[in-house]
């Protein structure tokens, strides 16, 4: 622990009440690790902020005795962007989940950042309107600015960078800022949401978000179509992105992602490479839009095509997608799943994908290849046994390969996951000279690096 830990207490506990500032054990383990496969580490205290004017006081604190900060949301992210390996205060912003205001002829909503997915989606049911991003875990709305995450619906609605159209930011002084405001569009200054979105909060801590949000569709329908090959399966939607037919959502599952998928959730689903998908629309442009989406994948080799307008079943559909890392967790007891992602251009994607399946049988590794097509982004899923030090590193190996084919067409080593501390060995590769101007911003805002220090990119001391 830190030498002032006591002394550290006793500050936060003037500005903050007492019980929801803690070095409790149980609770110091919760905030100790994420999602990932990544090894855990302490923080030194927790403390649980209700409102912006006590996240700024924590903030002004931790500066002033030199303490490291990390932002908690829900602990659901995939690269180690939460754990805090400088220790330090963790800043749990569960209590801090009240849906601010609901600007419904805007087509705007104002969170704190603690407020989940879901719990939006239940409010916003109530004006006719949801939020678009749909990243599978019910990650909280702060988190997944921060990470600039992303999911089924984005090859429609656009990513969480593409939603956010204001925050309220702690600095890592104890300013206050907002980083937009209220209007569709603006050309004055910089674009500062582009900058704190996906910055995995070591810029600043988010205090209110300010999103997007859209009119519920009048008609919805979901479908299934299983194909030979994977390839015939992305070739498919590259065609029916090409005939300009509006995908709500797409997403491929391969052959072995889909027995996890029945194993688990008691389906019958055809065991071949899968692509689900959804329309939505009026009636008759809906039916227009699925009978030449129809036509597009049967000249793809596709072998069968089932369609699905009932709400349960369209749910079951989607939840088995979501639950695919659960599904193979199950699947697989004793081991630890490890998930990556890349994204790459849309012409590339095919190649891309039939490279990781191969690659995992040439390491012998057990998993499968599942992605939102229709932007370019796939993750690979590996069930790894972590006592066996020689297949951890043929996953590391595996990672690195598809990161690599990535980047050498032009890719991201990431699409929504994040960078954290898993995919940090490849920023100067993906950046070059551009990783120097992020180190410079990073050193403007927080000078002393105390806000999630070491993600990211790890910051060189100046001689």
């Amino acid at each position: 622990m830190i030498k002032t830990t006591e002394e550290l207490l006793i500050a936060l506990r003037s500005v903050i009440q007492e019980s929801r500032v803690t070095t409790n054990h149980t609770i110091l383990e919760q905030h100790s690790i994420d999602e990932s496969y990544h090894r855990a580490s302490l923080p030194d205290i927790v403390v649980f902020p209700t409102n912006t004017e006590e996240v700024r006081e924590i903030i002004t604190i931790a500066d002033q005795y030199k303490v490291p900060i990390v932002p908690f949301g829900r602990g659901t992210s995939l690269e180690g962007h939460v754990i805090p390996y400088d220790h330090g205060i963790m800043i749990d912003f569960s209590l801090m989940d009240k849906i601010v205001e609901v600007r419904e002829k805007d087509f705007l909503v104002k969170v704190q950042p603690g407020v989940t997915r879901s719990q939006l989606n239940k409010e916003l049911k109530k004006y006719g309107l949801f939020f678009s991003v749909d990243p599978g875990a019910d990650a909280t709305l702060g988190g997944m600015a921060a990470t600039n995450a992303s999911g089924t619906t984005s090859v429609k609605y656009g990513i969480m960078r593409d939603q956010v159209r204001d925050l309220e930011v702690v600095l890592a002084d104890g300013t206050v800022i907002h980083t937009g405001n209220l209007a569709e569009k603006s050309s004055s200054g910089y674009h500062l949401n582009g900058v704190f979105v996906g910055s995995e909060g070591t810029l600043g801590c988010f205090t209110e978000l300010t999103l997007r949000v859209y009119g519920i569709p009048e008609n919805i329908m979901a479908a299934r179509a299983s194909f030979k090959t994977v390839s015939d399966a992305v070739e498919a939607v590259l065609n029916i992105l090409q005939a300009g037919i509006p995908i709500a959502r797409v997403e491929l599952v391969d052959e072995p992602s889909m027995k996890q998928v029945n194993l688990h959730n008691k389906t019958a689903y055809l065991e071949q490479p899968t692509l689900f998908l959804e329309f939505e629309g009026n009636e008759a442009g809906l039916k227009q839009d699925v009978e030449f989406m129809k036509e597009i994948v049967e000249a793809h080799n596709c072998e069968r095509i089932e369609f699905e307008t009932d709400n349960a079943a369209r749910n079951q559909l989607w939840e088995a997608r979501h639950n695919l890392a659960y599904s193979y967790i199950h699947g697989h007891p004793g081991k630890k799943l490890m998930i990556t992602d890349v994204c790459l251009p849309l012409s590339e994607l095919a190649g891309a994908i039939a490279h990781a399946r191969e690659t995992l049988d040439l390491l012998m590794l057990t998993g499968g290849v599942v992605g939102h097509v229709g932007d370019g982004n796939f993750h690979v899923l590996l069930m790894i046994d972590m006592n066996d030090f020689d297949e951890l590193k043929r996953a590391d190996q595996y990672n690195e390969m598809i990161v690599m084919y990535a980047l050498e067409r032009g890719g991201t080593c990431t699409g929504e996951h994040g960078v954290g501390i898993g995919k940090q060995k490849y920023q100067e590769k993906e950046h070059g000279e551009a990783l120097l101007v992020m180190e410079k911003i990073k050193r403007v805002l927080d000078p002393d690096n105390l806000l999630n220090p070491n993600k990211i990119f790890k910051i060189k001391k100046e001689k």
